[in-house]
């Protein structure tokens, strides 16, 4: 079902990015919480002070999270910019602490990703309130030229992207939009949208999952084969390695299969991040 008017899909291939779609229901809402409480009490701490591989591809270990990489409303609208037969690249946490030091420098999320052609879309869902206050996205609008800028990983302190990626080039960052979201609303930005985030100011956590979609069409330009998994159409190309459903939240299996996704996932960064850094070294 069309989620979005042609209006809102061509201020997405102008500007980079959409905001907000309205999706989840308060009892969804809930339940995504209480699933992130649960994985949060067996790891014994906050998703953020857990060993990285936490942070990403929740939708492999459980299935309350595999049910929000589904939801109708948000494929319908990543469908409307990409078209229907879509894979789910990766997934990730981002989550700020009341009056936490978290954020994020300017960058482009497909720097290190490797995909080809470049046609990812996040699909960004708060599950608390983003609001400037606590820290949501602002995104430069790329005026119908998205382009791939020069980053760096400095391993910026207190970024909520670990490498702490950051463009290194001059570009014109004038005019930013705060993309405020309520609970239960996404926003849409292309891997090459400019965005960053300011620190958590709010009295309330921050809580947003960032679901990163592909066309099927789509391949890793590089020498591993990463995992990806079939949520809508079908996959008549085999970039990827397809994994299930989880059957249970976080059992052997599960957990076996989010572990080699991980690892497939960080060989692949690597090689991307030596790549991107050599091309740049050599302009």
């Amino acid at each position: 079902m069309q989620a979005l008017t042609q209006e809102q899909v061509d201020a997405y291939r102008r500007d980079g990015f959409f905001y907000p779609v309205p999706a989840l229901s308060p009892d969804e809402i809930a339940t995504c919480l209480a699933g992130l409480g649960r994985l949060e009490a067996s790891l014994g701490c906050a998703v953020a002070d857990a060993d990285v591989k936490w942070r990403s591809h929740g939708h492999t270990h459980s299935p309350w999270f595999n049910a929000l990489i589904r939801h109708p409303r948000i494929l319908d609208a990543v469908e409307d910019v990409i078209g229907p037969n879509i894979l789910v690249w990766t997934s990730t946490f981002f989550i700020k602490e009341p009056h936490s030091p978290t954020f994020a420098a300017w960058h482009q999320d497909g720097t290190y990703f490797g995909l080809e052609p470049k046609e990812q879309v996040c699909a960004w869902v708060a599950l608390t309130d983003a609001s400037r206050e606590a820290g949501c996205m602002e995104h430069v609008s790329s005026k119908g030229n998205l382009r791939q800028l020069h980053h760096a990983p400095l391993g910026l302190a207190h970024s909520i992207n670990r490498a702490g990626q950051t463009i290194m080039e001059p570009f014109d960052d004038s005019a930013p939009v705060a993309m405020a979201l309520p609970a239960g609303s996404f926003s849409l930005h292309h891997e090459f949208s400019l965005h960053r985030s300011a620190p958590n100011n709010a009295a309330h956590r921050r809580v947003g999952i960032g679901l990163n979609y592909i066309p099927t069409h789509v391949r890793v330009d590089g020498p591993v084969r990463c995992n990806a998994m079939l949520v809508r159409g079908e996959d008549k190309y085999g970039h990827f390695d397809l994994i299930e459903p989880p059957k249970a939240e976080c059992d052997a299996a599960a957990l076996a299969v989010h572990q080699e996704a991980n690892n497939r996932y960080r060989a692949n960064y690597k090689i991307q991040v030596e790549r991107h850094e050599s091309a740049y070294a050599k302009a």
